[in-house]
């Protein structure tokens, strides 16, 4: 067999695994809560006019009121039970595709990908070029 069709297959295994499974759950609940579709659409738009106000050197009291409000939208948006939901999910998805990589990474340095731990070491940044740190 070959490694791109050993890759397809390691995408299938990963959309069996819980915690895909989980994210894409809380994505598709972000995506139809249509009052937190509000608020992120109105976030993006206070951020557009933000920017555009800073960039032509507007009114600083206008740019402190829209900053203001930007934050106030931002903290709304992230405490919704279901962007936290979401954010809980991606954190964990996010966590085993690191996992994944780490363990290709170490086996394409010519560690065995069976005794290589999951996770880089602590205070590892992820990136192996030029390190031999791990080995």
């Amino acid at each position: 067999m070959d490694i791109i069709t050993l890759a397809r297959e390691l995408g299938q295994a990963l959309q069996k695994d819980q915690r895909y499974i989980d994210y894409s759950a809380a994505k598709l609940a972000n995506d139809e809560d249509t009052e937190l579709q509000k608020s992120i659409a109105d976030f993006h738009s206070i951020q557009m006019e933000l920017r555009a106000l800073t960039a032509s050197g507007g009114d600083a009291s206008e740019i402190q009121r829209l900053n203001t409000k930007l934050t106030e939208l931002y903290t709304e948006i992230t405490s919704t039970p279901h962007m936290m939901a979401f954010e809980n999910a991606r954190t964990e998805l996010d966590s085993l595709l690191e996992s994944i990589n780490f363990i290709i990474t170490c086996a394409a340095n010519g560690q065995d990908p069976m005794t290589c731990p999951d996770t880089p070491p602590a205070g590892c940044g992820g990136s192996c070029a030029g390190c031999s740190g791990c080995g």
